[in-house]
């Protein structure tokens, strides 16, 4: 078969240079640091930022590059380049290419080896009981010429009282995080955590709604009398991946967990709203181009269609093409399919560069298959300009020249900007973002081919038929302390209880209300507007103590589907980011 085709070629293929390493968690801080070096610099990174996650190979070498050159970056931003050599301290070797001459010497060396030289790794002073904590970032870390592993704990706890709500907002997540590598060709990680929680009102509803809690799969109840919850969740989660590096511009990945592309807070492509999956991605990295092929099996469905089976599979392939047109200026294009074949991969799809329209059509299939266009311009080494367009299905003069609100005119867009250092204000940073979808975008004749997964948008978490605004302003006034204050408004249409009116894109378009006439907002209209306040004090190396505050009131034309949701609490994290369910 041809999967065992590909599985042999991974294997025999000789794996000639250093890689990259494992996949960066996508709520890593580096991420936003990787953001405003970028483009207070000019200089054009390793990685292509609209491809997430980036590896941590590609933002070490990154931040090596910045911290070398000595380019006129704030005490603030040094600082920041020293957090990224703390957690990710077996990359301090850099690659090849982006080396300076002195430390060219070290090339003979393994990549840890060298990495252990370099004057930027950090020990600790006083590890604890001699073992645990050698370096400030990693609880165990084992280093040898030709292997190296860094195992540390994931905790995220947190406590908040709700307006007229007896029982408490609540997360108890444990877990622990594991990442290595091998002759330096070979990298591994894994996370797996376990969660107790209880969920604001809104997010339950969505609960109950999807019969699935956003970003995880299997649950149960959970109740306490310790802290008094009665309707709390249950459930184990985690991610995983080994990659391999067949040269230093061509690697991939096989795993089990989420993508992001794009520049945004919110993505229309492809988002990390949704449950993990299983995935094959493999990296074309050619300097200014990169293209990638993503392969997934998708869960049709939350729960098996009789009980005790596995649960009914679909599948996803995509690709996306990456140009840096300049140092500062980059455009991407990005198409995909979602498909059904009683729970058998099509071969078809493999072909790693082709339209998969053209598949389609030689098919005869009823596949879903959408085309996407994102890009991003850095200037005045203040501002970001970026955006997407997401086109599922349209009609050009339905669409530009009859306007009659034809059904089928699924179509998306995103336009934001980014302002950092705002008013001379060093680490201020601004966002602002619109998101446009019409209604029945990522929608198919049924579940077999929607854009969805485990009942959950693979996209937009609002799905369609929606316009929203999102404002973020983050500030780091010292090194320990990080705030963030979030404003999203949203205007969107909810479907009544027997009737489809492009919301959700669960449900199948068949089942439309009209082929004409629509337009967004249509159903019974609501409005949202959420604010969220953070606050965030580093006690120690990626442990942070927590404040937050958050309100959201939705307003709809049926007075009973109003709702409010506002608590104010506190918590503890170790080695994860934030969780946040802005919808």
């Amino acid at each position: 078969m041809k999967i065992q085709f590909l599985a042999a070629i991974v294997v025999l293929l000789p794996l000639l240079l250093d890689g990259q390493g494992s996949p960066l968690q996508l709520d890593n801080d580096a991420y936003h640091i990787m953001d405003r070096l970028q483009i207070q610099t000019g200089r054009r990174a390793p990685f292509h930022s609209a491809v997430k996650p980036f590896t941590r190979g590609a933002v070490t070498a990154y931040a090596l590059s910045i911290d070398t050159a000595r380019v006129p970056i704030s005490s603030m931003d040094r600082k920041d380049l020293y957090y990224i050599f703390r957690d990710n301290n077996e990359w301090l070797a850099g690659r090849p290419d982006m080396l300076t001459l002195g430390e060219r010497r070290m090339q003979s060396l393994t990549q840890i080896q060298a990495s252990m030289e370099n004057a930027r790794y950090t020990e600790s002073k006083k590890p604890f009981l001699k073992y645990f904590y050698p370096t400030p970032a990693n609880f165990i870390e084992v280093n040898q010429p030709q292997f190296y592993l860094r195992a540390n704990p994931v905790v995220r706890f947190q406590l908040a009282g709700a307006k007229d709500d007896d029982q408490p907002i609540f997360e108890n997540l444990r877990g622990v995080s594991v990442r290595g590598g091998v002759d330096d060709r070979v990298y591994f990680t894994f996370t797996i955590h376990e969660t107790q929680a209880r969920f604001p009102g809104y997010v339950e509803e969505r609960i109950a709604r999807d019969g699935v809690i956003p970003g995880a799969g299997f649950k149960k109840i959970y109740r306490s009398n310790l802290f008094n919850i009665e309707n709390g969740f249950d459930y184990l989660n985690g991610d995983g991946s080994i990659g391999f590096n067949f040269t230093r511009h061509i690697g991939l990945q096989f795993g089990y967990g989420r993508q992001f592309l794009g520049d945004g807070y919110r993505s229309l492509l492809l988002s990390d709203f949704a449950n993990n999956y299983l995935y094959l991605r493999l990296n074309w990295d050619l300097g200014r181009f990169h293209y990638q092929n993503l392969y997934a099996e998708l869960a049709r469905d939350p729960r098996p269609a009789v009980s005790g089976e596995p649960i009914v599979k679909k599948y996803m392939a995509a690709h996306h093409l990456s140009i840096d047109l300049t140092d500062n200026l980059n455009f991407g294009i990005f198409e995909t399919v979602v498909f059904s074949r009683n729970n058998q991969f099509e071969f078809h799809y493999l072909l790693p560069i082709i339209l998969y329209r053209t598949v389609e059509q030689s098919l005869g299939s009823p596949d879903n298959v959408m085309i996407g266009f994102d890009g991003h311009w850095n200037f005045l080494r203040r501002f970001q300009l970026y955006g997407q367009l997401l086109f599922d299905e349209f009609k050009f003069n339905e669409l530009f020249i009859e306007k009659r609100g034809w059904w089928a005119n699924k179509v998306g867009g995103q336009a934001g900007l980014k302002y950092i250092d705002a008013f001379g204000l060093d680490h201020l940073d601004l966002q602002a973002e619109v998101n446009i979808v019409r209604p029945y975008t990522y929608s198919h004749d049924d579940k077999s081919a929607s854009y969805v997964h485990y009942n959950q948008p693979l996209a937009h978490p609002l799905g369609a038929n929606f316009k929203e605004s999102v404002l973020i302003a983050r500030y780091k006034p010292v090194k320990r302390v990080q705030l963030q204050a979030r404003l999203i408004m949203a205007s969107f249409g909810e479907d009544a209880d027997t009737t489809n009116y492009g919301s959700n894109p669960i449900l199948p378009n068949k089942l439309r209300e009209s082929d004409y006439g629509n337009e967004i907002g249509q159903g019974i209209h609501a409005n949202t507007v959420l604010f969220g306040f953070d606050a965030a004090y580093q006690v120690a190396h990626n442990l942070f103590f927590d404040l937050e505050f958050f309100t959201r009131k939705k307003d709809s034309e049926e007075d009973i589907r109003d709702t409010l949701d506002r608590y104010f609490g506190a918590g503890i994290r170790l080695n994860i980011g934030r969780r946040r369910m802005d919808f």
